[in-house]
């Protein structure tokens, strides 16, 4: 799914957008059991609690496209006959009505979902008239040829607020507020099928994670049954690896300054021309950007090898997951320097007398602690020079 689709399903989760008419789920104990479900007909709800609950089903289709929502697809055995698939498909066309179905989804999710605290599952299904768009991408409201029909999940975090002190507006007095248990943002969820070129794709599911690491695979792999993508956490330390190993001893500041700034381009370029898929990078691609930094031909030799090690042989990473493109960070064991990517020429690395630096350079504006020094100008008879490794 492209950001635009994604953003339109967002829309929709608002108390007068939707066709939601029951929100199911239960709440699950620290010792993995089902301590009540529920079936909330939103009709019921206060225009408050009704937005609430659309607010956290909202999240469930927030962050970054392949960081925070990743895209699963299913293969056409899978879809063809697969009990996870059938189970995905007897939730949506039953709009929820089949119990049966939907106690086999909390099992999959308690029995998978890493946590011994208190949470929520939410289940909500949707039906959306996808209208048709004019030629200048208007939505035509009255004209629409696709039912989108969609299962939306989360599973949410319990949690104990702490007791503390109020003021009651009636009795004009401060009193006493007692703890009490509130929902939390969702840690995980999913929507099936995919919503693809604006249409129903039962051949792909969208997972949210709030992690950026593998902390929910195993509840990824149990509702889905198929290889979870690497996580974003785990693609940046990889391209990172890869990025010193290939470059071995020509891996200076300036290389990896170049390759930052290459990459950014990239990301520039794509968000200029407004490409709506989401901006992938293969290993080729990998291998012109390093190449274009000024790596050897023999450090380029090996990058095949290393990057099918490192990702995969047909792999696709987001140049999203693998560099900032507002943060330049340079870090030793004692300190960290941060630096806008624009402003990293104001930073270069010297030999002095035998002792390696980090250099800054400094104009004015130079503050300790807050407050406004002078850098006085003194007499440098030694020796420097760049450094080569």
């Amino acid at each position: 799914m492209t950001d635009n689709e994604i953003s339109e399903i967002r829309k929709r989760l608002k108390h007068d957008k939707n066709n939601i008419t029951v929100l199911k789920g239960c709440y699950v104990s620290t010792k993995k059991e089902i301590m009540t479900e529920f079936s909330q007909t939103v009709g019921l709800l206060s225009l408050e609690e009704s937005e609430t609950l659309f607010g956290i089903l909202k999240k469930t289709l927030s962050g970054r496209a392949g960081r925070n929502l990743i895209n699963i697809s299913f293969s056409t055995e899978q879809v063809a006959d697969s009990e996870e698939h059938r189970l995905l498909m007897r939730l949506r066309d039953s709009e929820l009505n089949d119990s049966e179905a939907l106690s086999a989804l909390y099992q999959r999710i308690i029995e998978s979902f890493p946590t011994d605290d208190t949470y929520m599952i939410f289940v909500g299904c949707d039906k959306y008239d996808v209208p048709n768009k004019s030629r200048n991408d208007e939505e035509m409201p009255d004209d629409s040829d696709e039912v989108f029909r969609y299962v939306l999940c989360s599973v949410c975090p319990v949690k104990l607020t702490k007791s503390g002190i109020g003021f009651s507006t009636a009795d004009q007095q401060f009193m006493n507020v007692g703890a009490d248990m509130a929902i939390c943002p969702p840690e995980i969820g999913f929507m099936f099928p995919a919503f693809d070129d604006r249409a129903t794709n039962i051949y792909n599911a969208l997972f949210y994670t709030k992690s950026q690491g593998d902390d929910y695979k195993n509840t990824a792999e149990a509702l889905f049954c198929t290889e979870y993508p690497m996580p974003a956490e785990e693609q940046k330390e990889n391209f990172r690896t890869l990025i010193a190993e290939t470059a071995a001893d020509e891996c200076s500041y300036e290389f990896v300054q170049s390759v930052h700034e290459h990459i950014s381009d990239i990301i520039d370029e794509h968000k200029t021309t407004k490409q709506e898929e989401p901006l992938l990078l293969g290993k080729v691609d990998v291998r012109r950007v390093l190449e274009d930094c000024g790596a050897s031909g023999e450090h380029i030799a090996a990058f095949d090898e290393k990057f099918d090690a490192a990702f995969g042989e047909k792999a696709e990473i987001s140049p999203l997951n693998v560099i900032d493109p507002k943060q330049f960070e340079v870090k030793t064991p004692d300190v960290t320097i941060k630096v806008s990517p624009e402003k990293s020429y104001l930073l270069e690395t010297r030999i002095i007398d035998g002792t390696k630096y980090v250099l800054i350079r400094a104009e004015e504006g130079v503050e300790v602690n807050g407050v406004g020094i002078r850098i006085e100008e003194q007499q440098d008879t030694s020796d420097s020079q760049k450094v080569t490794n």
